[in-house]
C-alpha cells in the first residue's frame, strides 16, 4: 500500500466535504470552495470528520494514483480551511514593486523589451482566488502570494520569480523566500 495514500484526511471544523458521482468531490469552507473530479476508480469516503482513499486493485495505474488522489483532496481540505501562500523578495539596487488597485507593478531594471520597445515595469494581475500583498518597506522588498489553491498560488508565484530570476554573481533579481541561490565567483584582478 501507498504509505501517503492509505493516511485518513482529518476534515476540520466548519469544513464540508461532498462527493458526487463520478467522483467529483466539492470541499467548502471558512475561505472558499474548491471542486475536483478524480480518477473514478479510487473509492473516496467521508465518514466521522475523515476522508480516505483506498485503491480497488493493485494494478500498477491505481498504485500511481492513489497517492495522488490523496494529497490532493488533502490540499483542497487545507486550502479551504488555512490558505496557502509563497514570500517572494526583490533583491537589487533599483529593484521596486508596488501595489495599484489589483495589480503590482514591478521595476525590475529592464531597459527594452524583446521588440525594441521601452519597457519600464511588469504589470502583473490578481486573479480569481490570488491575492497579492507587497511590503515596499521591507528591506528585502516583499510580496506575499495568498490562495486557497496551492496549485494557483505555486504558479503566480513562479511566473512573478520569471520577470527576473536571481542570478549568481550578484545575487540580483526576484527569489523564494526560502530559497538558496548558488553564488559563483567573479573574476579575480591581477
Amino acid at each position: 500500500m501507498s504509505r501517503i495514500g492509505r493516511m485518513p484526511i482529518a476534515i476540520p471544523a466548519g469544513v464540508t466535504v461532498t462527493i458526487a458521482d463520478g467522483n467529483v468531490v466539492t470541499v467548502k469552507g471558512p475561505l472558499g470552495t474548491l471542486t475536483e473530479k478524480f480518477n473514478e476508480r479510487m473509492l473516496i469516503k467521508a465518514e466521522n470528520n475523515e476522508l480516505t482513499v483506498t485503491r480497488p486493485t493493485d494494478e500498477k495505474e491505481d498504485r500511481s494514483v492513489h497517492g495522488l488522489t490523496r494529497a490532493l483532496l488533502n490540499n483542497m481540505v487545507v486550502g479551504v480551511s488555512q490558505g496557502f501562500s509563497k514570500t517572494l523578495e526583490i533583491i537589487g539596487v533599483g529593484y521596486k514593486a508596488a501595489k495599484v488597485g489589483k495589480n503590482v507593478e514591478l521595476y525590475l531594471g529592464h531597459s527594452l523589451c524583446s521588440n525594441g520597445k521601452p519597457q519600464e515595469k511588469f504589470i502583473i494581475a490578481e486573479t480569481d482566488g490570488i491575492t497579492l500583498e507587497v511590503n515596499e518597506k521591507a528591506v528585502p522588498i516583499t510580496i506575499v502570494v495568498k490562495g486557497i489553491n496551492k496549485q494557483a498560488v505555486g504558479q503566480m508565484a513562479a511566473v512573478i520569480r520569471s520577470k527576473r530570476p536571481p542570478e549568481p554573481y550578484h545575487g540580483k533579481g526576484v527569489k523564494y523566500a526560502d530559497e538558496r541561490v548558488r553564488r559563483k565567483a567573479g573574476k579575480t584582478g591581477k
